[in-house]
């Protein structure tokens, strides 16, 4: 059994060189399930082979009781890796590039008075930052600066506004 676990060990670390090498190549591969991710995988190989090597020889456990607990950290391992960094760093890869139809429903602040039937200007949080934007009022009505508003829609580059009132 020392040698397949000290081969699961050799196996993850080498694999885990070679990821930090060549990137993620095996990405993709298993898309359809979700938690299974290369990085996962190769954390549970090499935790399942570290831990078995150190169980045999530092307990006086049976083979098949350090069998069992090396495949259960194993599984916690992958599943700890994958929920506290593979899929926190997938959320994070988000894109800055957004179209003017994706502001509609977010609110916003008025930059510019909005006078009656014309434009102004309003600064909305879109993302990791702020996005400024001709605005008018939906019904043509006047907002003052400083003021919350709703963006309802976006026409012809122009957000259209109504005030925001938090209830």
């Amino acid at each position: 059994m020392i040698t397949l676990y000290m081969g699961c060990l050799v196996a993850g670390v080498l694999f885990a060189v070679v990821m930090l090498l060549f990137g993620d190549w095996l990405d993709g591969i298993v898309d359809s399930l979700h938690v299974i991710q290369p990085t996962s995988l190769i954390v549970g190989l090499t935790v399942f082979g570290g831990a078995g090597v150190m169980l045999l020889r530092y307990t006086e456990m049976g083979s098949e009781a350090v069998c069992m607990a090396s495949i259960l950290l194993a599984i916690f391992s992958a599943f700890f890796m994958y929920f506290l960094y593979v899929r926190p760093m997938q959320n994070a890869e988000n894109s800055t590039g957004f179209s003017i139809q994706d502001l509609a429903g977010r609110v916003g602040d008025v930059l510019t008075p909005i006078p009656a039937g014309g434009y102004g200007e309003v600064l909305v949080r879109f993302g990791a930052g702020n996005v400024a934007h001709t605005a008018a009022g939906l019904n043509g009505e006047a907002i003052e600066e400083g003021a919350r508003v709703l963006v309802i829609e976006a026409r012809d580059g122009t957000l259209y506004v109504i005030h925001y009132d938090e209830i």
